[in-house]
């Protein structure tokens, strides 16, 4: 069953109801129904097969959903790009899954030309009035592509932090039922307004916002470009019911100076993703917007959506909920022997939301799928009630002469000192300890703390081992395209 098929079906319901907005532009579902067909035609005049690849590199912009079901409509797979990379980048993401065209925005040519060349791949530039002109001059295909469930209808790149990024191919199958169960979560029907601030290339922007939203019939209105003024803007002017973000998204709205001026009552829904997010910062957010915050886990591999806060359940903060219908989770340890319950271990999970494989990666693909289950690289406990508790990424545990550190116990704690906005732990190369607790701090606007103070406000929540040594303040944590704090791109302050 074609993934394509989720517009078709809604749009021949309610083809009149509005799809996308973006400021005062409306999409309704026949338009996007119609204009999906012609990017089928253009692809099939260009002598498309089903199967071929084709990289889509567009802001969240009406045009991105155009392109995305007009490639899956034509049978092909759909390789999403964020906007801002750059030439070489452009022809990793187009060369590595051997794909012959890219849909790219008018405002990113440069890169998007250039590394299209470098890849031998041809490269649409997406032009607002040009691009409707082009797609006038071919026949549409309005037939939807048959496809089995196994067939790979998106490769999502993973961000690349341990080495060179693998595409992890969705198959049709994988995403369908995923976006089904984002649609039970947050109540996604026609009368859902869901705001689309996250970055479609995104898995979670992908799947939670346009795939579940169009799935169920509902309004997607654009924010290509997150602010937490404008986000407000938005949800006061079109009556949003579902807000998606990450955490540092809903601490920007939380600390919007004039946030109380605009009327949020229309917010039934909210849910994080992406990273953890500290409970401080929930309960902050949940009393100034009388909302509740459902958090979930999932990864690109995982189409994304593994685990969630269920809205029907008890919700416990801090905690990533229990797995979604048709999904297993565990925690094991190094052997794959499933731990005690309260011990940590690494979450693995198994069910339909698991990709196939990774692109043309046999060796990653083997290292990471075993027995059916995927390893996430996720350290986390569970309690009596099936309820995960992410401790950290596998990889940004620290190890401080010999006792395990994980930066996300520190951080919690930070967060509950009233003038922090936003805290990364990491750990620091040491002679004696091997590596060294350390905290980067973005101060909330007219708060004061000193370095000393903070070091003394964590020692006396935690182990003595525990506690950050070396701190020091920055004024804004570096962060990727989802709004996720990038701990890699954190400089320490130079010692000595």
């Amino acid at each position: 069953m074609n993934l394509a098929t989720i517009l078709t079906d809604s749009a021949a319901s309610t083809p009149e109801h509005v799809a996308l907005k973006l400021d005062d532009v409306e999409v309704s579902y026949a338009m996007l129904d119609a204009a999906s067909a012609r990017v089928a035609g253009l692809l099939r005049s260009r002598g498309f097969s089903p199967g071929d690849r084709v990289g889509i590199m567009l802001p969240n912009v009406p045009y991105f959903a155009v392109c995305y079901y007009g490639v899956l409509r034509a049978g092909g797979i759909v390789v999403p790009m964020n906007v801002l990379l750059k030439q070489r980048e452009v022809c990793f993401y187009l060369r590595d899954p051997g794909a012959r065209l890219l849909f790219a925005w008018h405002g990113f040519a440069e890169d998007a030309e250039a590394g299209a060349a470098e890849a031998g791949a041809e490269c649409i530039l997406v032009t607002p009035g040009e691009f409707e002109q082009l797609l006038g001059d071919v026949e549409p295909a309005p037939e939807v592509t048959e496809a089995d469930d196994s067939d790979t209808a998106v490769i999502l790149y993973t961000s690349g932090t341990t080495g060179t990024p693998k595409g992890a191919e969705l198959s049709h199958a994988n995403l369908k039922r995923n976006c089904e169960a984002a649609r039970g979560l947050f109540n996604l029907g026609a009368d859902a307004v869901t705001l689309g601030a996250l970055p479609l290339f995104h898995s979670f922007g992908q799947t939670c916002g346009l795939n579940a939203t169009i799935g169920g019939g509902g309004t997607l209105t654009l924010i290509p470009r997150f602010d937490p003024r404008h986000a407000l803007e938005i949800i006061q002017r079109d009556k949003v019911t579902v807000f998606e973000g990450v955490p540092t998204m809903y601490g920007a709205i939380l600390h919007c100076p004039d946030r109380e001026q605009f009327d949020t009552s229309s917010l039934e829904v909210c849910a994080s993703g992406g990273s953890a997010m500290p409970v401080e910062l929930m309960r902050g957010f949940e009393e100034a917007f009388d909302t509740k915050v459902l958090e979930g886990y999932g990864l690109s591999e995982t189409s994304p959506v593994a685990s969630f806060n269920h809205p029907d359940r008890e919700r416990k903060p801090g905690s990533i909920g229990t797995p979604i219908a048709g999904v297993e989770m565990k925690v094991v340890d190094e052997d794959d022997n499933e731990v005690a319950q309260g011990e940590v271990g690494e979450i693995v999970i198994k069910g339909h939301n698991v990709m196939t494989r990774y692109w043309n990666r046999p060796d990653a693909t083997a290292e990471t799928i075993k027995d059916g289950w995927f390893h996430s690289g996720d350290m986390a406990t569970v309690d009596e009630d099936g309820y995960f508790f992410i401790v950290d990424r596998k990889k940004d545990m620290i190890i401080r002469g010999g006792y395990n550190v994980y930066p996300r116990e520190i951080e919690e704690v930070l967060y509950e000192h009233p003038a922090v906005r936003e805290a990364a732990v990491l750990g620091m190369p040491h002679d004696e300890f091997g590596e060294e607790v350390g905290a980067a701090v973005s101060l909330k606007e007219g708060s004061e703390a000193s370095a000393d103070e903070l070091r003394d406000f964590v020692k006396s929540q935690v182990a003595a081992y525990k506690y950050p040594r070396e701190i020091w303040f920055v004024d804004e944590l570096p962060k990727g395209p989802t709004g996720k704090i990038l701990k890699r791109e954190i400089e320490p302050p130079q010692t000595g």
